[in-house]
């Protein structure tokens, strides 16, 4: 049982997503315990717990699976969702809430490739919580698939690598899969998305925090399935796609990823300094999304204390984009790894993201012919995005034609 049970621990840790898709449950539900549980006929074992009750379960931890609701979720494979265990006419004298001492409460069937019940994915807490609104309930159910979708994938690549002796063969087939489950993984965003904006016209004032939760949510799956079809497009061949225009107002559109990322993390200074009326000849959109991903690393691996700086400038021709933040220095050894994919610190913590965005972000600083750079001090760290611009070009094809 032993050795089984660090098999399936090991397997939803590989899962990249799941510390922040039990991050994206508590901030949706409100609920202060969220885990995913091994369950069997005689057993419940927490695999990955977010734990901002002190509830007192770490990953392994047992518990009588006899006395957990998540025992008959796995009977009858259907999920059990509860806003307020007083108010339930079917669990209000139910031994189970009363033992653990919560009120609202739910938890959803995780199955392995083959259709085998797995566990459930499932949280707790002592305060009630509108669990079943359809579009909480929908987004739970969206979330538990995700993990599910991970334990086919987990499977599928060490199949792949048992049978095939060919790396090269196999790390192809491991990217189409991913770029199917990015496809499939749309469909059902797309509807969540929809939905929280018909919500948004016709519900009440009380609800648009809970909307605003939903959306920045949808938001972080999508970003993620983004990063995995770019990733595994470059890997596949077709390299990082480019619009190519010329912007006369970069500024405005530099703008955008600046503030979305001020609404995401109210609580960072974020300073710019952007000139007006600078043309460059490139994909703004994807120039957008590489100072986000700069961005972003900037905010989660910075001090906390102190201002993120985002310069632009042009000199003799060298439209320059830089990013800095203070904090501790990158080791040089690290530095070496920052842009190559799925990379992550050692000391990094998981629940950060799959470790695409600066490979991404190098990606795209590549496909327009610019190049991507880090320095790294006691003072501060800056990532540094370089290409000529778009009157530089023009200067070079003047030239070339007297």
């Amino acid at each position: 049982m032993k050795l089984t049970l660090d098999n399936d621990i090991a397997v939803i840790e590989k899962i990249s997503s799941v510390p922040t898709i039990l991050e994206a449950v508590t901030e949706l539900t409100g609920l202060r315990f969220v885990c995913i549980a091994r369950v069997t006929s005689n057993s419940w074992h927490s695999c990955a717990v977010l734990d901002k009750l002190n509830f007192g379960l770490k990953v392994g931890d047992p518990l009588d699976v006899a006395t957990t609701l998540c025992d008959e979720v796995r009977e009858t494979n259907a999920a059990i969702i509860i806003d307020s265990v007083r108010d339930s006419e079917q669990y209000c004298d139910h031994r189970t809430p009363q033992m653990y001492g919560f009120q609202s409460y739910f938890s959803i069937p995780l199955y392995r490739p083959s259709g085998e019940y797995f566990g459930t994915l499932c949280g707790l807490d002592p305060e009630k919580a509108d669990l079943t609104r359809l579009a909480t309930r929908n987004t739970l159910i969206l979330f538990a698939e995700l993990i599910s979708r991970q334990l086919a994938s987990e499977v599928v690549l060490r199949d792949t690598k048992t049978a095939l002796s060919d790396e090269k063969e196999a790390s192809k087939l491991r990217e189409q899969f991913i770029a199917m489950l990015g496809h499939d993984i749309r469909t059902p965003l797309s509807t969540l998305s929809n939905g929280v904006e018909i919500l948004r016209q016709k519900a009440p004032a009380a609800l648009t925090p809970l909307l605003d939760v939903m959306k920045r949510s949808v938001l972080r799956i999508a970003s993620m399935v983004d990063d995995v079809t770019d990733f595994t497009r470059g890997r596949m061949g077709g390299g990082i796609s480019l619009n190519l225009r010329h912007e006369t107002n970069l500024d405005r559109l530099l703008q955008h990823p600046v503030d979305e990322l001020r609404n995401v993390y109210p609580q960072r200074q974020i300073l710019t300094n952007f000139p007006q009326g600078l043309a460059l000849f490139c994909d703004a959109p994807r120039l957008g999304q590489l100072l986000s991903n700069l961005l972003k690393n900037a905010i989660v691996h910075g001090s906390d204390s102190e201002p993120v700086f985002v310069n632009v400038k042009e000199t003799n021709g060298i439209f320059e984009l830089s990013v800095t933040n203070s904090g501790q220095p990158i080791p040089k050894e690290i530095q070496a790894q920052l842009f190559k994919p799925f990379w992550q610190s050692p000391t990094g913590n998981a629940s950060q993201g799959l470790g695409l965005g600066l490979f991404i972000a190098s990606e795209i600083a590549l496909s327009h012919g610019g190049t991507l750079e880090v320095a790294s001090s006691d003072a501060a760290t800056t990532f540094t995005y370089r290409a000529r611009t778009a009157a530089f070009v023009e200067r070079r094809e003047s030239t070339r034609l007297l």
